[in-house]
């Protein structure tokens, strides 16, 4: 499905943001591979868009919605999952299987392909510590298999040489013995720790060596903060709110003031987990 000037504000958990030029949401890895080989323009991948802001010009490009790559399976005591499936669904998935380690992702707002990018993590555990083995597809529709040893993993950060790739799916090895965390009461911390439910987009700041970006700003006076209709959560303070029609432009100042009270109060440069087109 092709659409045109599509608003990204639709598809981004923020709530907030400009047009995409193209917005393609392929049905399966053929049609996107057809897709790709034959697109000349900019490509932006998008999952659940929960770590994502567009800005108010919007991208002069195509975004590719992986919604669709969802397939989940297991073989040989490992599962396979497309990009587009919900970590939350996956969490679910390996529990029914008897699988044990994924229990951490159902506090994850995001899909497979972003935690991948990312290497998104939660209660002292990371998605790359379980991965087995990834297929990636390049910009020109070429599909491949890669292995963790392809990558350089680090904490909120993956890196590869492999340029213009992008992940389509992973196998995963959850090999715990037993069940790490019970999910009910992971969700249930995280209910009452975070803003669900309101336009956010997860946490805004990786955790600085030795400091907790929520307790920096915390300490720094900001919880509630606004920069027109974006805030500073009162629940949170690594968490944005899309509070009342903010645009890309109040998100994006409000991380810059947080940015630069934090620096100049503790002198620590707070790095955005946050990914800004």
């Amino acid at each position: 499905m092709l659409k045109f000037n599509e608003p990204m504000s639709k598809h981004c958990s923020l709530r907030s943001g400009g047009a995409t030029s193209e917005f393609f949401q392929p049905t399966n890895i053929d049609e996107l591979s057809e897709f790709l080989k034959n697109n000349k323009k900019p490509v932006l991948l998008v999952g659940l868009g929960s770590n994502l802001l567009v800005r108010d010009s919007g991208f002069k490009g195509v975004t590719i919605h992986t919604k669709n790559l969802k397939e989940l399976s297991i073989s040989k005591n490992l599962i396979e999952s497309g990009a587009g499936t919900s970590l939350a669904k996956l969490s679910r998935f390996a529990l029914a299987q008897l699988k044990y380690g994924a229990e951490f992702l159902s506090a994850i707002p995001g899909t497979v392909g972003g935690a991948l990018a990312m290497n998104a993590g939660a209660f002292g555990s990371e998605v790359w510590q379980y991965v087995s083995s990834v297929k990636t597809m390049s910009l020109s529709g070429e599909l491949q298999n890669r292995t963790p040893k392809d990558y350089e993993i680090s904490y909120r950060s993956t890196l590869h040489r492999f340029k213009n790739e992008f992940f389509v799916s992973a196998t995963f090895d959850f090999n715990l013995e037993k069940q790490n965390d019970n999910v009910g009461e992971l969700l249930q911390k995280r209910n009452s720790t975070q803003p669900i439910g309101l336009p956010s987009c997860g946490s805004v700041f990786k955790n600085p060596k030795n400091h907790y970006a929520a307790q920096l700003i915390e300490d720094s006076g900001l919880k509630g903060f606004c920069v027109g209709g974006a805030c500073v959560s009162e629940k949170h303070a690594n968490y944005i709110i899309n509070q009342d029609n903010a645009s890309a432009m109040d998100i994006e100042n409000l991380i810059a003031h947080i940015q630069e009270t934090i620096k100049v109060k503790h002198n620590i440069a707070l790095e955005t987990e946050i990914i800004i087109i």
